[in-house]
């Protein structure tokens, strides 16, 4: 994380935002290149996490889009560019696991989760660490 790059302290009060609010937040990469935007965010209702958020990339006026799901962790906000970082290029994104629009269900599956959280190099949160 660089130093533009903050997470807040736990003394702060603006650390929560809704769901509403981070779903259109754009996401760079770390050489501020705008990516995409957060379309949707998918929280396990049971373990009440933010298992993914959902970037659409490309296209042009929603017409050929590419979705593709990232783990929590991968991103990081910026206060200054009031927007998510991930640490990949656009030619890794473009290689990355997509989504259409309508297939966001397939996220429950957790085989297929796994894989996802794998190419970006975390460990899933369902996962127990030793």
């Amino acid at each position: 994380m660089t130093d533009t790059m903050t997470r807040p302290s736990t003394q702060s009060n603006n650390a929560l935002i809704s769901s509403a609010r981070v779903e259109g937040t754009h996401v760079y990469n770390a050489q501020g290149e705008k990516l995409g935007t957060v379309d949707a965010i998918m929280i396990d209702k049971y373990e009440g996490k933010v298992a993914y958020a959902v970037m659409s990339f490309g296209g042009f006026l929603g017409i050929g889009e590419q979705y593709h799901p990232l783990p929590w962790q991968s991103l990081d906000y910026d206060e200054r560019k009031d927007g998510y970082v991930v640490n990949m290029t656009t030619e890794e994104l473009k290689s990355a696991p997509t989504l259409g629009k309508d297939e966001y269900d397939r996220l429950k599956d957790r085989i297929y989760g796994a894989a996802i959280y794998s190419h970006y190099g975390h460990t899933p949160y369902w996962i127990p660490i030793a």
